[in-house]
């Protein structure tokens, strides 16, 4: 068929069929194990994750090597107050990344890269992030979402032979889903890509492209038509940037990452060889939720890198900055927030580094562990580094250049915490985290009793639910009744000088009791479960809690068993396991005692405008332009202001 010559529009679809394209994309079978699953279903199964697993020896040196190659570039070519100054990572930096081999760490070697690890390259990214955040999204975004990450798992050989020997050494890439109009919700996507011949047409407009300004290579989300011979549906496409019809219209600005290269590109009636598809029609989404399944390892690594640095300045500034007498480290107001920064910092990369190596041996299916990684990753971080502003005081909120140029040193809190406010959003908000996770986590509920409380099924279809739920539950929750937790001398191996086994006691039996919970409230509200998203996202925020307490506890035993810090990780595990129950036991609270019913009604009266004399007494900074900005399809008017580096 030929391409047509006006783009379509944007599809109008209900709630419940853009659900249904988001049901249709995600995995829909468990042939691994999972830890965080089974916690979710009230099984404790540590026997997934402890002992520890452990990198090869080879992949070890490898990327030990690489580690210390990287750190020397960090201390001696990157300057990232001059990153932040400028608002753009200098051509040099990015060229000095390239001859390095950073943005081939995740590519096999046959194709030029360095077949690192996911345990080494989150540990590269925390590294370099930790210098420069903007480079640390640089290339997370073109290794772990973009070109290279879906062609390894998706792409056919001829592919792969093209691109990825460009992507590990000279080519940057980007991953473009998102468009002024559609987030979270991609049964609305209006970019088009037309079947003609032996090529598509693509046509549309997308929005917050990392990556896309200087990008070489885009993997490009588009919905192909249905007709004769095509299928149709979101499908992935491997675009070259320098094509006719690509336009950078603009570099977005943001109140972090300052040096991101993100902007908004638009494609009018380019051309894509049909060989340049990545999968079939129709698996894009599944192609982008599969990708994301490690590909969101790389922002808790980052949320590491920035917990490990807010701990050193806490340490090293409340050390010198005396008050009443002592140092305000000493005064307990100021020691319990450095006590939370330390405890979490170590939880932090326990959960990634877990959560990676399971990633390496492939031998468990992480989906929900590395979506937990990326949420609680990034709220922590984000607490951490306000809390550090607040160690700070007044110079917490003064930018570094401000500092050094009435003689301080130049300490780049508030940076930290502007850079590290995108993570709550990227990849997944932790709104959608939430959402996302609470699907999974009652997948085995919806497997055997989803008919019952599915308007559309027929009463066969119930009735038959309704045997195979019977079954299912009658052997499920009975051993909810009991378990380890509740024997004084379980997981006795986690007793030495400092004693570990009482946390696992409460994994444990909070499992269980996480488990009663979900059962409850999904024969309390059935169908309208779905509508219930804050005792969705407290479930979610307990199994976190739960799931790090567990990675640190494993990781504590693990360094012990080594000589390895054994007393003092202990210690940190011991802190942060007391600090998490405390949350997780308020988050209990706040399953039943919540404010939920009554914020539905006011959002309602605030919608309907009853409260609007509430906004009365303000002058309003911002203008009068549209909410979200027009994409209809067509020809650029703008200038290119794609800037590829050579």
């Amino acid at each position: 068929m030929s391409a047509p010559t006006t783009p379509s529009s944007r599809p109008s679809v209900t709630e419940r069929e853009a659900r249904q394209v988001a049901e249709d994309a995600r995995e829909q079978h468990w042939r691994k194990p999972s830890f965080a699953k089974e916690l979710f279903l009230g099984r404790f199964r540590l026997d997934l994750i402890h002992p520890h697993p452990l990198p090869a020896e080879e992949d070890r040196a490898r990327g030990e090597e690489f580690l210390a190659r990287l750190r020397d570039f960090c201390e001696t070519s990157v300057d990232g107050a001059v990153i932040e100054r400028d608002a753009r990572i200098p051509d040099e930096v990015i060229t000095g990344l390239k001859e390095l081999g950073a943005f081939g760490m995740k590519i096999d070697t046959k194709y030029g890269g360095l077949g690192l690890t996911q345990v080494y390259y989150n540990k590269a990214l925390a590294l370099i992030g930790s210098a420069s955040p903007a480079i640390g999204a640089l290339l997370s975004a073109h290794q772990s979402i973009g070109v290279p990450q879906p062609l390894k798992q998706f792409g056919t050989q001829e592919q792969k032979d093209a691109f990825l020997p460009r992507c590990a050494r000279t080519d940057i890439s980007a991953f473009l889903l998102t468009e002024p109009d559609v987030g979270s919700d991609p049964a609305r996507l209006a970019t088009t890509a037309v079947p003609d011949g032996d090529e598509y047409v693509l046509d549309g407009v997308k929005l917050w492209t990392t990556n896309g300004v200087v990008a070489d290579l885009l993997v490009v989300m588009a919905r192909v038509p249905r007709s004769e011979g095509h299928q149709g549906g979101i499908t992935a496409f491997v675009v070259e940037a320098a094509a006719e019809g690509v336009t950078v219209e603009h570099r977005n600005a943001f109140m972090g990452l300052r040096g991101l290269e993100n902007g908004v590109t638009r494609f009018h009636r380019v051309r894509v060889p049909a060989a340049h598809r990545i999968g079939p029609e129709g698996a894009g989404l599944k192609i982008a939720l599969t990708t994301l399944n490690t590909g969101r390892l790389s922002l808790p690594a980052m949320c590491v890198g920035a917990g490990k640095w807010c701990l050193k300045t806490a340490r090293e500034w409340s050390a010198a900055r005396e008050q009443w007498g002592k140092p305000v480290a000493l005064h307990e107001a100021v020691g319990s927030k450095i006590s939370f920064i330390a405890a979490t910092t170590f939880a932090l990369e326990a959960v990634l580094d877990l959560s990676s190596q399971m990633a390496d041996e492939d031998r468990n299916d992480i989906r929900i562990e590395a979506a937990l990684a990326k949420l609680y990753g990034s709220e922590m971080a984000w607490l951490m580094a306000d809390e550090l502003v607040q160690i700070r005081g007044g110079r917490g909120f003064e930018t570094a250049a401000s500092l050094a140029a009435r003689g301080e040193r130049a300490v780049p809190a508030e940076q930290v915490l502007r850079d590290l406010r995108i993570n709550r959003i990227f990849e997944g908000s932790t709104e959608i985290m939430h959402l996302l996770i609470a699907r999974e986590a009652v997948d085995a509920h919806l497997s055997v009793a989803g008919d019952l409380i599915d308007p559309d099924k027929s009463l066969q279809d119930k009735a038959r639910a309704g045997a195979q739920a019977g079954v299912f539950y009658a052997k499920w929750l009975p051993r909810l009744v009991a378990g380890p937790g509740q024997l004084p001398g379980a997981y006795g191996q986690f007793r030495h000088e400092v004693d570990l086994s009482p946390h696992l006691r409460y994994v444990e039996r909070a499992a269980r009791r996480l488990a009663r919970s979900t059962f409850y409230a999904m024969s309390r509200w059935q169908g309208r479960m779905e509508s219930k998203q804050g005792f969705l996202g407290r479930i979610v925020d307990i199994g976190a809690e739960l799931f790090a307490m567990s990675a640190a506890c494993v990781r504590a035993e693990l360094l012990r068993s080594r000589g390895d810090h054994g007393r003092e990780a202990y210690q940190l595990a011991d802190a942060f396991c007391r600090q998490s129950r405390i949350r997780a036991e308020e988050l209990f609270g706040r399953l039943w005692t919540n404010t939920d019913d009554l914020d539905r009604k006011v959002v309602k009266g605030i919608l309907s405008g009853t409260y609007t004399w509430l906004e009365q007494g303000i002058a309003d900074p911002s203008d009068d332009g549209p909410w979200i900005a027009d994409a209809t399809p067509g020809e650029s008017t703008k200038e290119n202001v794609h800037r590829p580096i050579r």
